[in-house]
């Protein structure tokens, strides 16, 4: 088994002293574990979409989606995903955001309510873990 604490390049940079994948090889297959998400903007400054959980759902989606990428991964790859939300009020908004990501076979899941994430204005955190060929 070989483990590796890596920042991609071409995908968004950590918002503080973290890694943003680890990365276990287990024989052929690499299980990627990505660091918790939330819809901050390029340049880790500021939440995408203040109060709006569609739009911080996306965004969340798209930064996970990028670290994904540049591991040779897709959404079809994740096997289990954690999503932290601020308000179980907001809890159909995600689900439709999060149907437009996974599709066929699903992967584990857990959702819960938090009180409070590491940003103030985040409603929702996200993390997964995803299974694909070693390369």
């Amino acid at each position: 088994m070989q483990m590796r604490l890596v920042n991609p390049s071409g995908a968004p940079a950590p918002a503080g002293p973290y890694s943003q994948v680890a990365e276990v090889r287990l024989g052929d297959t690499t299980l990627l574990v990505l660091s918790g998400q939330v819809a901050l903007d390029d340049d880790n400054r500021e939440i995408v979409g203040p109060g709006d959980m569609t739009v911080q759902a996306e965004r969340t989606l798209e930064i996970i989606g990028q670290l994904l990428a540049a591991h040779g991964a897709t959404f079809a790859d994740v096997i289990n995903i954690r999503t932290y939300l601020t308000d179980m009020a907001h809890r159909a908004e995600y689900a439709a955001v999060r149907g437009k990501y996974f599709t066929g076979d699903l992967p584990t899941s857990t959702t819960v309510e938090v009180s409070k994430l590491f940003r103030d204005d985040a409603l929702i955190e996200i993390e997964v873990t995803a299974v694909v060929a070693a390369g």
